[in-house]
C-alpha cells in the first residue's frame, strides 16, 4: 500500500475555517448522532471539506475537523491519510481520476495515459493554468464503456485518445461537455444496437434445441470412438495371443522333434542347414556364429536399466533398419505373404516404416537383430527366413 502524506508546507494555506453554509450543514450532520458520537460524522465531514477547498484537504482543514468533532487530530488524519478519496496535496479544477485497471487496459487505457502525460505531465502534477491534474486509479466499475475517466464527480466513457483530446480542450475552454459515453451509447447498451434479449429465438426454445443437439451429436461421437478404440485394442489383444499361443506350439513342437544335425559345423541346432558356418562359407558369406552372437546380446541387454523401452533395448543390439514416411505410390507390398508375418506383426513393421518386400530383402545382421529384439521374438526372423523370403517376393514382384 502506498504511503500517504500532507502536502509540503510551502503550499499549505496558514489558516482554515468553515464557511456559513459549511457550518450550517455541520449542525445538522453532527445532529443525526448520539451524543459522544458525533466521529461517525468524520468522513461526511472531511467530504465537505475537501470540496471547500478546491479538492483537497491542507493540514489546517483537518486540524478544523478534528476541533469540530471533538476528535483527536491523530485519528481525522488516519482516515484523510487511509482513504484514498481524500486528495493531501492540491488539485486541478478538473480533476482526472483514470482507471488502469484490467477491462479498460484492454481497451486502450494506455493510450489514453500517454494524452494525460503529453498534455498535463506526471501523475499529481496540476498544469500551469491550474486548470488538470490526475491519477492513475483502480476499477471505477464501469467496464462495460471502458476505458473510461472519472473528472471531478462525472464519468466520461467509451473514450480514445482523439475524443478525449477534444473533450479535455472543451473544458479548458469552458464549452458544454457531454457527460458518459463519448461514443453514443446510452447507459451500458451494447454497441451496434444489438438487441440481443429481443431474438425470438432465446423464448421458442429453437436455440436450447440446437445445443441439445449438437451436445448430443458430440456425445455419440465420442462413444463411437471410444467404442472403436475398444474393439481396435481387443482385436490387437486376440491377434496377440493368437500369435503367442503359436510360439508356444512352435516351441513344445520343437522340443519333442528330433533336432537335425549340422556335420559341417558339429552342432545341432534349430536353423536351416545354409545357416550352418559350412555353408555360409561355400556361398562366400562370412560364417555366423550364433552362440557369440547370443551371448554379445544378452551382455548388452544386462547393462540397461529395467525400465528400458523396447527400442532401447533394440537399440542396444542392433541398428533400426532404414524407413520410409510412407508407401511408395501409396502402396504397400502385402507383408503378411512372408511366412510368419501375420496382420499384428504387418502393423508393427509399418509404424516401423517397412512397407516393401525389398526393404526387408536388405537387411543385415544388425537390422535382423535390431527388428528381432524390438519385436520380442528374437531368432525367429533367421528361423522363417523372412530376409529369404522377401527377397523372393521382391524379385516375383520386378518381374511382374
Amino acid at each position: 500500500m502506498a504511503v500517504r502524506r500532507l502536502a509540503p508546507e510551502a503550499v499549505q494555506p496558514k489558516a482554515f475555517s468553515f464557511t456559513a453554509e459549511t457550518e450550517a450543514w455541520t449542525k445538522d450532520l453532527v445532529a443525526k448522532y448520539p451524543q459522544g458520537r458525533q466521529a461517525s460524522a468524520v468522513i461526511p465531514l472531511l467530504w465537505r471539506v475537501q470540496t471547500d477547498c478546491g479538492g483537497w484537504l491542507p493540514q489546517k482543514a483537518i486540524e478544523a475537523v478534528s476541533e469540530r468533532l471533538e476528535m483527536p487530530y491523530i485519528r481525522v488524519y488516519e482516515v484523510a491519510t487511509f482513504y484514498t478519496m481524500f486528495n493531501l496535496e492540491p488539485v486541478g479544477r478538473f480533476y482526472v481520476q483514470m482507471c488502469g485497471t484490467t477491462p479498460c487496459m484492454l481497451r486502450g487505457s494506455n493510450d489514453i495515459r500517454k494524452v494525460l502525460e503529453e498534455r498535463i505531465g506526471p501523475q499529481q502534477t496540476v498544469s500551469e493554468d491550474g486548470l488538470f491534474s490526475w491519477l492513475a486509479v483502480e476499477c471505477l466499475g464501469a467496464c462495460c464503456n471502458a476505458p473510461m475517466v472519472q473528472i471531478n464527480e462525472d464519468y466520461y466513457e467509451d473514450l480514445t485518445p482523439e475524443n478525449f483530446g477534444k473533450l479535455l480542450d472543451d473544458l479548458a475552454a469552458g464549452k458544454k461537455v457531454n457527460i458518459g459515453s463519448q461514443a453514443g451509447r446510452k447507459s451500458s447498451e451494447p454497441q451496434d444496437d444489438v438487441k440481443t434479449l429481443t431474438d425470438p429465438a432465446l423464448y421458442d426454445g429453437s436455440v436450447v434445441g440446437a445445443w441439445r443437439k449438437r451436445f448430443e451429436e458430440e456425445a455419440a461421437q465420442r462413444a463411437a470412438e471410444a467404442k472403436a478404440k475398444a474393439e481396435k485394442e481387443k482385436a490387437g489383444k486376440a491377434e496377440k495371443e493368437k500369435l503367442e499361443k503359436a510360439v508356444k506350439k512352435t516351441e513344445e513342437e520343437a522340443a519333442v522333434a528330433p533336432k537335425k544335425g549340422h556335420p559341417d559345423a558339429g552342432r545341432a541346432t534349430e536353423r536351416p542347414v545354409a545357416d550352418a558356418p559350412a555353408q555360409q562359407k561355400a556361398v562366400g558369406e562370412e560364417a555366423l556364429d550364433l552362440e557369440a552372437e547370443d551371448k554379445d546380446i544378452a551382455e548388452k541387454l544386462a547393462k540397461l536399466s529395467k525400465d528400458a523401452s523396447p527400442e532401447e533395448k533394440a537399440n542396444a543390439v542392433g541398428s533400426r533398419p532404414k524407413a520410409l514416411k510412407k508407401p511408395r505410390k501409396d502402396r504397400a507390398d502385402d507383408l503378411k505373404k512372408i511366412s510368419g508375418i501375420g496382420p499384428a506383426n504387418e502393423e508393427k513393421l509399418h509404424n516401423l516404416g517397412i512397407y516393401h518386400y525389398d526393404q526387408i530383402a536388405q537387411w543385415g545382421r544388425s537390422e535382423i537383430r535390431w527388428v528381432g529384439q524390438f519385436l520380442s521374438f528374437a531368432g525367429r526372423i533367421d528361423r522363417e527366413d523372412w530376409v529369404g523370403q522377401a527377397k523372393t517376393l521382391a524379385a516375383g514382384e520386378k518381374e511382374s
